[in-house]
This record gives C-alpha cells, structure tokens and sequence, in this order.
C-alpha cells in the first residue's frame, strides 16, 4: 500500500445505490468537483450502520463545501437496496450515492482491500476538483469513524491555512 496523498486518484466506474436507483458513477464525472469516498466492510452488521447513519445525516453540510459523500463496500446493488429499506436502522434512508462493488475494482485501486476478510477497510479518501488524493485513512473492522470528525477534516483541508487538532470551520488559523 502506497502513500496516495497529492497522487492523482484511480479512475473508477461503478453502479451507486443511490435513494433505490441505481445510478452509474464515474471519477470522470467527478471531474472538477470534491468527493469524499468512505468504505465500509459489510451490509447488514452492526457498526458499519452507525456510520452510514452519520454520513448521511450530515450529507447536507458536507453539500455546503461542495463535498459529495459516496458509500462504497463490495456487496451488491440488490444488498444495498435491501438492507437500507429497513427504516429501523436507516429511518431518514439512505439519499447519498453508496457503490456495489462486487468487482472490487473500485476498493483495489484506492488499496481498501482487506484481503484476509475479502472486503474492504473502514477507509475514507477526499478528493479534489483537480482529481488529487487529500485525505487518506483507514482504520481496522472494529472501529467505526466519526463521520463528525470526517468533515471537520475534510473542511481544514480545503480551508488553505494552517489547521490545529480542533479547528473548526471559521476558525481562524494557527499562524
């Protein structure tokens, strides 16, 4: 696994859940824009819903920095689209683009692959309008990430100044 942070992000296409359709995404169609790319391990387990619960609350605000949110774990289209009707684990839905990676194209290319479990890391990618790789981690199955700590990340980089541990957003700079 190489470092990916100012390389140009893998080009990817793949079919996206995206409020029960199925849309097909591209990095080509993302030309020009941010995107924040997150994997998950599995539909249907108990700390992946956490997380995609907290993306997609705070959709809208990552929205007002011009981030799209996409999903992405390796089961299906058809998974997705059955696991996220469950309205006691996903009450508002799920309304932002989550990729059915059962190629594992998409998770090879940005090295999410967790060989051993066959499925990706919790792994989080920003990426700029330039198709540059801003951000980049991932954390082992067990523990989920603060989808709260992702965009406060997310918006240090794209603020251009110097951003301690807990800048927020309108902060002023540490120099």
């Amino acid at each position: 696994m190489g470092n990916m942070i100012g390389k140009d992000a893998p080009e990817w296409s793949a079919d996206a859940y995206i409020s029960g359709e199925r849309v097909n995404i591209t990095s080509e169609g993302m030309k020009g824009k941010w995107y924040l790319m997150y994997w998950y391990p599995f539909d249907f387990t108990f700390i992946c819903p956490t997380e995609i619960v907290g993306f997609e609350a705070l959709k809208e605000e990552f929205a007002d920095d011009d981030i799209t949110v996409i999903g992405c774990s390796c089961d299906s289209w058809h998974s997705h689209n059955a696991w996220f009707a469950d309205k006691e684990i996903f009450p508002g839905g799920v309304n932002h683009h989550v990729i059915g990676d059962t190629t594992q194209n998409v998770t090879k290319a940005f090295n999410m692959r967790n060989k051993e479990a066959g499925c990706s890391f919790r792994g989080t990618v920003l990426v700029d309008p330039e198709g540059k790789v801003q951000m980049y981690s991932i954390n082992n199955m067990d523990a989920g990430r603060s989808p709260a700590e992702v965009l406060r990340t997310s918006q240090a980089t794209q603020a251009g100044g110097l951003c301690g541990a807990n800048w927020k957003k309108g902060d002023e700079y540490v120099v």
